[in-house]
């Protein structure tokens, strides 16, 4: 079965832009969101190209060089814990895509999105079930997208060193919860979050 990917490039429609992100469901840490616009989705060098949840971590760097040296455009928006709060995750991802979409440096035909729709984009778009799975170009912005947050946790982790940030990236785990207990959030810690605002509150 050919994805959607390949039955629009077969019918004339390029440049084909994808977007992602990471971070969403992480308390700590901003919101990334990555479009990427590849002059050709289906070219070998790029054949090992998959969510970056699927990709151990030094090949998804190695891929992340890859990507943007090859790609026709990349563009990435970096929303603060802060922006998160004020906006909520929700529409802080939809303003954040329509913002990487519009900074690409050529207007792309057809837009495809992991999971929502842009409202409001303007240009035709649609949200593929899974799709950093099964389209190149969503899969190429999920690892823009996890590799540039990934950077920016590994330097919060060296500011706020008793959290692990570095290790789950922000990410509820066991570990998290205990230095959050003990030490209380810091200014990177979403407030909007349920488990933050209880330590709040509790506070």
């Amino acid at each position: 079965m050919k994805v959607i990917e390949q039955l629009l490039i077969e019918a004339g429609i390029s440049p084909i832009a994808g977007v992602d992100e990471a971070g969403r469901g992480a308390c700590a840490g901003p919101l990334v969101i990555a479009s990427v616009i590849l002059k050709d989705p289906f070219a070998p060098e790029l054949s090992l190209v998959r969510d970056s949840k699927e990709v151990p971590e030094n090949k998804r760097e190695a891929l992340f060089d890859l990507i943007t040296s090859i790609a026709a455009s990349v563009s990435v928006i970096i929303v603060p814990a802060k922006e998160v709060d004020m906006r909520g995750v929700h529409a802080a991802n939809l303003d954040g895509m329509r913002r990487a979409v519009q900074g690409l440096n050529q207007t792309p035909a057809y837009v495809l999105t992991d999971g929502y729709a842009i409202e409001g984009l303007g240009l035709p778009n649609l949200a593929v079930w899974k799709g950093d799975q099964v389209v190149v170009s969503i899969s190429a912005a999920s690892i823009i997208a996890k590799v540039t947050r990934d950077k920016i946790m590994r330097e919060m982790d060296k500011q706020y060193p008793v959290y692990g940030l570095s290790g789950h990236k922000g990410y509820i785990t066991a570990a998290h919860t205990k230095a959050l207990n003990e030490h209380g959030p810091c200014i990177e810690h979403r407030q909007s979050f349920s488990n933050i605002a209880a330590l709040i509150n509790k506070g």
